[in-house]
């Protein structure tokens, strides 16, 4: 079964930027902000779930697509869809890297901010693993891949791994602090997931420290840059520095 794109313009479009995630508001939790951010710059930026949400203890997969759609409105994104992956048995198989790489080549982004490879909950690792060799698939010029038609190869330059949830010390940090409320609003969106219910009630962050919470941790990664909130990215190559005279980030 294809993708079922729910753009915010009539057609699919070029982006910038993708985030891609196993479950519809994995985003707004992890990148929700540098998204705002990226946007705010001008870079056109996209999100991919892998999920519908079918098999969530909370609500339904018509209520997360519907949540969903909000949530990138007030994120700005230029196109967000979902994919068929079955919701809690996200698998890394040639099937699935096919079926990312027919989005990547469609979207084409030069930025693609995947999970930390490390996690609770296997769907959000496995999409790491997934996602990047989806990536390497996606520029294989000899490589037929079903969904994409005669779309040219196309491998993202960069990839980024959101490690909010990560005991792991950040690659880089990006500045969120004038879009930490919209960013938190973003999330608020899924009602079926965070609203105040009796169900999943252990798993879940009850609504009222929801607010404290997102807070908290974007402060605490601010903080290690000498700004007020911000979200966390590792990225596994070495950097490069043209010039040092124009490193940020006071060292004492």
């Amino acid at each position: 079964m294809p993708s079922t794109p729910y753009s915010l313009l009539p057609t699919p479009c070029l982006v910038d930027i993708l985030a891609i995630a196993a479950h519809r508001d994995d985003v707004e939790q992890t990148c929700g902000g540098t998204l705002l951010a990226m946007q705010a710059r001008g870079w056109r930026t996209g999100i991919l779930d892998l999920t519908q949400g079918e098999s969530g203890t909370r609500g339904t997969a018509a209520d997360r697509a519907a949540e969903a759609a909000a949530a990138a409105s007030i994120l700005n994104v230029a196109h967000r869809e979902a994919l068929d992956l079955p919701d809690g048995n996200v698998q890394n198989t040639y099937e699935n890297r096919l079926k990312l790489a027919a989005v990547l080549r469609r979207l084409r982004p030069r930025v693609v901010i995947l999970p930390y490879w490390q996690g609770r909950h296997p769907d959000h690792y496995t999409t790491a693993t997934l996602g990047y060799e989806a990536c390497f698939v996606s520029g294989l010029a000899k490589v037929d891949i079903p969904d994409a038609g005669k779309l040219a190869p196309h491998r993202p330059y960069k990839i980024l791994y959101a490690s909010l949830y990560a005991d792991v010390r950040p690659s880089f940090v990006v500045d969120i602090t004038p879009y930490i409320e919209q960013r938190l609003q973003s999330l608020l969106t899924y009602r079926s997931q965070y609203a105040a219910q009796s169900t999943g009630g252990a798993l879940f962050v009850p609504e009222e420290d929801i607010r404290e919470r997102t807070f908290a941790t974007a402060r605490h990664y601010g903080l290690l840059a000498g700004v007020r909130y911000a979200e966390p990215f590792v990225q596994k190559e070495v950097g490069l520095i043209d010039d040092l005279m124009l490193l940020p980030v006071q060292s004492i």
